[in-house]
């Protein structure tokens, strides 16, 4: 009788541990917003970022060469919709391009090379510097823009 206790109890043990680890093993984590201390961390390498792949082109202040390289103050390409956003970074663009009333003509090289974080830390650091004031772009939507 004692030994069939035993039995049982271990059985019921061994049942409950297979369902917590189930449980556990199916749990989706959901992205989120970074915390602020997470989005100050993501500027301030954002900003580094963006002094070694953006800065020679947009200029540090982010207003660009008139003619040749667009803005990134208070535009709607910077402030509008991040997947497009994210696009234009890692393809790059060829021709002219309107932006405000403004044509520009440089060609903007493809940045692919740049991890999913660093382009979300970039884009980050240009969506709240100069002026500009914007939600956060987080790696998650970098990887699932660089799989389109």
């Amino acid at each position: 009788m004692k030994s069939t206790l035993i039995f049982c109890a271990l059985l019921a043990s061994i049942s409950l541990h297979a369902q917590t680890k189930k449980v556990v093993t199916h749990k989706k984590v959901a992205a989120k917003a970074p915390s602020p201390t997470g989005m100050v961390a993501s500027i301030a390498r954002g900003k580094a970022i963006y002094a070694t792949s953006c800065l020679s082109c947009h200029q540090a202040d982010g207003g660009g060469v008139p003619n040749l390289n667009p803005p990134l103050i208070q535009t709607k390409w910077v402030l509008g919709n991040k997947r497009e956003l994210i696009q234009w970074v890692l393809k790059g663009s060829k021709g002219k391009v309107e932006i405000d009333g403004e044509t520009f003509h440089n060609t903007m090289p493809p940045q692919a090379y740049l991890t999913d974080l660093q382009i979300a830390d970039a884009l980050t650091y240009i969506r709240n510097s100069f002026g500009n004031k914007a939600s956060p772009v987080l790696s998650s939507e970098v990887k699932a823009a660089r799989v389109k």
